[in-house]
C-alpha cells in the first residue's frame, strides 16, 4: 500500500460525489473505477425513462417520420434525448387549447345552442341532402362528414374589396344597430380607423345597445395606446383572449385567435381576413398597405357567426350567453356552412375540408392566399388534382411581408410547378386575401391562411359558400389580379444559386411552426 493512496482516494472521493478510484502507483498504473450501488441503480432507470419517453413518441406521435426520429434520439440518448422530447417533442398547444374546451364545455351544459339551432348539430336554416341541388351534393357531403353540419340556405353574402369598402358598411352597421354588436378582430389599431371604430361602439352603448368586443391578447401589442384601453375608458365591454402574462405564466404565441367576425342584431354578419387598421386602405400611401376581401352576409349564416363569437366570448371571460332568437329568414340563394377550427379540435375539420374539396375538384382549382406552406397532404391533393386534368393556379404575394416565409416557399415550388400547377406572384401592395375556389362554383372564404399556424395552431373561423353567381364573380376577381401577375416558372426556382437554395431550405426546416 502506498503511503498517499487513503488520501488521494479520500480526496477523488469527495470531488466526485461518489466515484471510487484507486490511486496512480509510481509505475503510472492506471486507476480504475468501482461504481457505487446508487449508481448501478441510475444506469438501470435511466435506460427505462428512454424508453417510456420513446414509448409516448411512438404513441402520440401522427407522423411516422417524426415518431420515428424521437424514438432514436431518446433510445440513442437516454439522458439528453428525453430532456429534449420534453421541450420540443410534446405538443403544448393542443393540450392547453384541449384543457380550455373542456373548461367551455363544462360551463356550457345545459345551455342553449349557441348557433341558435334546435340541436347541437343542426343549426338554423339547415337543408337536408335531398334540398341540395346536384351539382352542390359532393361538396355538401365533404363537409358535413368533416365538421358533422349541415349547409344553411336563404344567404346573400357581398365582397367588400378592401378597407374602402368594408369598414364603411362595418361602422353602418354598428350605428343601425338596436339590440346587440358582437365584434372579434385579431389586430385593432387605435389609429383614425380604429378610433371611429370605437366611438361608434361607445355610440352604441350609450343608446342601450349589448356591445361585446373581443381582442386576441398577442394581436393588441400591435398598436398603442391599446385599442382595449381606449374602449373602456368609454364603458364598452371589452375581453382579451389569452393575454400573454407571466403570473400564471401565459407567454405563448400560438393559441392565438385569429378569427374576424362582426355580427349586429343577429341580422348582418362580416367575416374574412380583414383586421381594423389603417394598412387596409389600399388607395392611401402607407408602405406597409394591403389589399384585401373582407365579405357581408345576410341570412341564417349569421346565427352561426354569432355562435361562434359567443363561444369564443365565454372562452375568455367565462361567462356564456344564450343567443338572440333567431329568425330564419331568406334573404338569397347562398349556401353556407361555418367552419371553425384550432389547436383544441384534433381532427382538423378546416384543413379536412380544404383537401377534400380540392380532391373533388372536377375542372379549376382556384387559390389566393399571404402565407403558402401546404402540408404533404394538401401537396398530394393539388398534384392529383393536375394529373385528373383539372387546372389548378395559385396567386401569392411576390413580396411577402413575411420575407422568411416566401423564402420557405420557394424550397417546395418545385414539386407543385413541376407537375403543372401553375403559380403566380402578385405585385405590391402586399395581398392579405385568402381565397379558395372550386369548380366556379365553391368558395372558401375566411381568416385562415395555407400555413401550419393557420391550419394548427391559430383559432380560426372560414365559411363555405355555394353558389354560381358568387362563384363567377371572385372568379372574376381572381382572373383580374392573376393578369396582372408574373407567372413563376420551373426554370426560374432551379436556377437560384446554391446559397439562396440553402437559404431557403434553411428557413423550410422550421414551416411548420410560421
Amino acid at each position: 500500500m502506498y503511503p498517499n493512496a487513503v488520501s488521494m482516494e479520500a480526496q477523488i472521493w469527495k470531488v466526485h460525489g461518489g466515484l471510487r478510484v484507486l490511486p496512480a502507483n509510481p509505475d503510472g498504473a492506471i486507476w480504475y473505477p468501482r461504481m457505487n450501488t446508487l449508481v448501478w441503480l441510475l444506469i438501470p432507470l435511466t435506460f427505462i425513462m428512454a424508453a417510456a419517453v420513446a414509448g409516448h413518441a411512438l404513441v402520440h406521435k401522427r407522423e411516422p417520420r417524426a415518431a420515428l426520429g424521437w424514438v432514436a434520439v431518446c433510445l440513442t440518448f437516454p439522458i439528453a434525448g428525453p430532456l429534449l422530447y420534453y421541450v420540443f417533442g410534446i405538443n403544448r398547444v393542443r393540450r392547453s387549447a384541449l384543457k380550455l374546451r373542456e373548461e367551455a364545455l363544462a360551463q356550457h351544459v345545459g345551455r342553449e345552442w349557441l348557433h341558435g339551432g334546435p340541436e347541437p348539430l343542426v343549426p338554423v336554416g339547415a337543408l337536408d341532402e335531398f334540398h341540395i341541388p346536384p351539382r352542390y351534393r359532393e361538396f355538401e357531403r365533404v363537409g358535413r362528414s368533416a365538421t358533422g353540419m349541415p349547409l344553411c340556405g336563404g344567404n346573400c353574402m357581398e365582397p367588400l374589396f378592401n378597407g374602402e369598402q368594408a369598414f364603411p358598411r362595418m361602422l353602418q352597421a354598428i350605428e343601425q344597430a338596436q339590440t346587440c354588436v358582437y365584434l372579434s378582430t385579431y389586430i385593432m389599431e387605435t389609429g383614425p380607423q380604429g378610433r371611429a371604430f370605437v366611438d361608434a361602439l361607445a355610440r352604441a352603448v350609450r343608446r342601450g345597445v349589448d356591445v361585446r368586443v373581443l381582442i386576441d391578447g398577442v394581436g393588441e401589442k400591435y398598436s398603442w395606446p391599446r385599442a382595449s384601453t381606449l374602449l373602456r375608458r368609454q364603458g364598452v365591454p371589452v375581453a382579451i383572449f389569452l393575454p400573454p402574462r407571466l403570473i400564471p405564466p401565459q407567454l405563448s404565441i400560438n393559441l392565438r385567435n385569429h378569427r374576424k367576425v362582426l355580427v349586429t342584431d343577429g341580422l348582418v354578419g362580416f367575416t374574412g381576413g380583414m383586421n381594423i387598421g389603417r394598412r387596409h386602405l389600399a388607395d392611401n400611401d402607407n408602405p406597409r398597405r394591403v389589399t384585401d376581401v373582407h365579405f357581408r352576409f345576410m341570412g341564417p349564416v349569421v346565427a352561426q357567426l354569432q355562435g361562434a363569437f359567443l363561444e369564443d366570448w365565454g372562452v375568455a371571460t367565462g361567462r356564456y350567453t344564450a343567443p338572440l332568437p333567431i329568425h330564419e329568414q331568406c334573404e338569397g340563394d347562398c349556401l353556407c356552412r361555418v367552419i371553425t377550427d384550432g389547436p383544441d379540435n384534433p381532427l382538423d375539420p378546416m384543413a379536412s375540408v380544404i383537401i377534400a374539396v380540392i380532391s373533388t375538384a372536377r375542372r379549376s382549382v382556384r387559390i389566393m392566399t399571404p402565407y403558402f406552406l401546404p402540408s404533404r397532404d394538401l401537396m398530394s391533393a393539388l398534384q392529383s388534382a393536375v394529373l385528373r386534368g383539372v387546372d389548378v393556379r395559385i396567386v401569392l404575394p411576390g413580396k411577402n411581408n413575411l420575407p422568411f416565409v416566401h423564402w420557405a416557399t420557394r424550397n417546395m415550388l418545385w414539386e407543385l410547378l413541376q407537375r403543372g400547377v401553375r403559380v403566380f406572384y402578385q405585385p405590391p401592395p402586399f395581398c392579405h386575401t385568402k381565397l379558395l375556389i372550386v369548380d366556379g362554383s365553391y368558395l372558401h372564404v375566411g381568416s385562415a391562411n395555407m400555413d401550419p399556424r393557420s391550419l394548427r395552431l391559430n383559432f380560426e373561423l372560414t365559411v363555405e359558400v355555394l353558389d354560381v353567381n358568387m362563384g363567377r364573380q371572385m372568379s372574376r376577381h381572381f382572373d383580374r389580379i392573376q393578369r396582372a401577375s408574373r407567372e413563376v416558372t420551373l426554370e426560374e426556382v432551379d436556377s437560384r444559386s446554391l446559397p439562396v437554395r440553402l437559404r431557403d431550405a434553411f428557413f423550410w426546416l422550421f414551416s411548420p411552426y410560421m
